[in-house]
């Protein structure tokens, strides 16, 4: 199905996200365990939902796989790639921790400045 000819809309229902990607509902819920960047949210009824770029998203995916014969590792990254994606698990642990321990002596500075209280 071509991406032009789809409304664009704020959220789409699972069921929305099925019949326009063709594909089984169970295909994109596979997807969003292999691929976490796929941020589904949920309706106070308990829906499945998705954003616009979830959608692309899950149609590029389709494309990779089906089309151009990508692996699902493979798909992963061209997609992280190509939408700026990139995962927590992708960055290395050393780094991520590095990025901790900054964070949380910025946040330490910001409290002791807001215990002091203004000049």
């Amino acid at each position: 199905m071509k991406s032009e000819r789809i409304q664009e809309k704020l959220v789409y229902r699972l069921e929305e996200i099925s019949r326009l990607a063709q594909l089984d509902p169970q295909v994109i819920a596979s997807w969003e365990k292999e691929f976490p960047f796929l941020q589904a949210g949920q309706t106070a009824a308990g829906h499945k939902v998705f954003r616009q770029k979830d959608l692309t998203i899950i149609l590029r995916i389709k494309e990779l796989l089906e089309k151009k014969g990508y692996t699902l590792a493979g798909a992963k990254r061209k997609i992280e790639e190509e939408f700026g994606t990139r995962t927590l698990s992708a960055i290395h642990p050393d780094r991520l921790k590095k990025i901790l321990v900054q964070v949380r002596e910025q946040l330490k500075e910001v409290a002791d400045l807001l215990e002091k209280g203004p000049k």
